[in-house]
């Protein structure tokens, strides 16, 4: 049960029928546009009081670095605030402000990666590498997943094998399988589950929302149920 999932939907309601309370505007949750620019330039500004998952000074210094201009950037976001995918984000922002060039091993990972611009951040990402490279099944690559990350030396030669052998079937070179396969032992470990990371952003975003559109019913709303 994510309770401080739960916390911040009852925030979202309440403000909600403030707002219809007040200004006679019935506004549902599903309705809320999520293509709001007033929300994603209160976001680029660091302006994250009262936001859930981004009140942090860091956070509100990386939405300033960031420049949030769409659901998957506040998705990216809560992902590399962690301690794990940390160590990669200078590397990502480089890449993204066209600093670094982005590249990849072979051209099957660029549909899967380039959304965060050739890393693996996300679990998902690192399953569908496997699968892609090794050709196998996606219980198969999630399986190969889990095993990398706890780095269990006798289970991880096993992986490895399976790997390169899928990967040579599929019509790679066993230098090229094993470079991928040590990038998928550096991401995943620390690669975070997106499905988590997008319903935690989408909760982001329509708390912003509400904080940027009609700050005075959701300040007030909030410091109510802090209170609590």
């Amino acid at each position: 049960m994510d309770f401080v999932g739960l916390n911040i939907l009852t925030v979202i309601q309440k403000t909600l029928d403030q707002i219809y309370m007040k200004h006679g505007i019935r506004l549902r949750f599903r309705e809320i546009p999520d293509n709001d620019a007033k929300t994603y330039e209160m976001l680029s500004q660091g302006d994250t009081t009262g936001v859930f998952q981004m009140e942090s000074s860091g956070m509100q210094k990386l939405c300033r670095r960031f420049g949030v201009s769409r659901l998957e950037d506040i998705c990216a976001l809560i992902a590399f605030f962690r301690p794990g995918p940390l160590q990669w984000l200078e590397e990502f922002l480089e890449r993204r402000e066209g600093k670094v060039k982005v590249e990849y091993d072979v051209p099957a990972m660029e549909p899967i990666l380039s959304e965060t611009y050739g890393i693996m951040l996300y679990q998902e990402q690192v399953m569908q590498v496997i699968q892609a490279i090794a050709g196998v099944s996606l219980a198969e690559a999630d399986s190969m997943r889990r095993a990398i990350a706890p780095r269990g030396v006798q289970r991880m030669e096993m992986m490895v094998a399976q790997f390169v052998e899928g990967a040579k079937k599929n019509g790679y070179t066993e230098p090229i399988a094993k470079q991928i396969w040590d990038k998928l032992f550096k991401f995943a470990g620390y690669a975070f589950n997106k499905s988590h990371a997008a319903a935690y952003a989408l909760l982001t975003y329509r708390a912003a929302y509400l904080k940027a559109n009609y700050p005075d019913e959701y300040l007030a709303v909030l410091k109510r149920e802090k209170k609590h």
